[in-house]
Formats: C-alpha cells, structure tokens, sequence
C-alpha cells in the first residue's frame, strides 16, 4: 500500500493501525449523488462515525460525537430524536423529501437535512467504503 490512498473526493492517508478517517459533511453528500436540502453552514462539518437506522430508539442509544445519522424515516420524529441525541447531520435515503414543518424544525435546532436518491444499504456501504467508521 502507498503512503497515500485516491480517493473520489481528496488524497487521504489510509486507515492504519486505528487511525480513523474523518469526513466532511459535503464529500458525505457528494459521495452519494445527494443533494443539501437545509445546513450549508454544516457543510464542513468533520463526521467521525455514520449510524442507519429508521428505529428511532435506537438511535437513542448512541453515546458517539460527531456522527451522521442515516435514515429513511422523514418526518419530525427523525429531528426531535437527533436533536435529543446531540446529532448534528441527518442523511434522508430513498429520495425522501422532508416536508416543510421537517425543514422548519432543523433550522430552528440547527441540523443538516440532506437527501439521497439510494438506499439505506447502499448509501451506508459507499460510505463506508470512503472510510466512514460505522459506530459499532
């Protein structure tokens, strides 16, 4: 292996013995074809770790900083249970389009709304594939 690794968005070192790639909110978006529906000031956002889920209480659960929930549940719930767990950037899968009650909720508590046209697993396996570090 080269000391440094191509990857579609930047030249980053590969993950070697524990060293864990960090990502920016905008390679996250750009490397699922996805597009910001609310959040630009987030765009540059490290993400440490990606969890998928559309059970929300699962989502409680997590103790982690920094990461990015992605999930197909796009409605309220989604914004109250990441505000709830101090997450700061949700990916929405399957082109789910958040309403506007949803958009007005992550501007009011300061969380990225993007969207994805693929699914839940694709979307995680490409990133992870970039480097994302799953949570567990």
């Amino acid at each position: 292996m080269t000391k440094w690794q191509r990857t579609s968005f930047s030249y980053r070192l590969p993950l070697l013995h524990g060293i864990m790639l960090h990502m920016k909110l905008k390679d996250i978006i750009e490397g699922v074809d996805g597009q910001l529906v609310w959040g630009e000031s987030h765009l540059e956002d490290e993400i440490k770790r990606g969890f998928a889920s559309d059970l929300m209480s699962d989502v409680l659960t997590i103790l982690e900083d920094d990461i990015l929930l992605i999930t197909g549940l796009s409605n309220n719930q989604a914004i109250r249970t990441a505000e709830m767990s101090d997450i700061s950037n949700i990916l929405l899968v399957r082109n789910k389009k958040p309403s506007q009650s949803m958009i007005d909720m992550a501007k009011e508590l300061n969380i990225a709304l993007a969207s994805t046209p693929y699914s839940l697993f694709k979307a995680s396996g490409l990133l992870f594939a970039k480097g994302l570090k799953p949570v567990y």
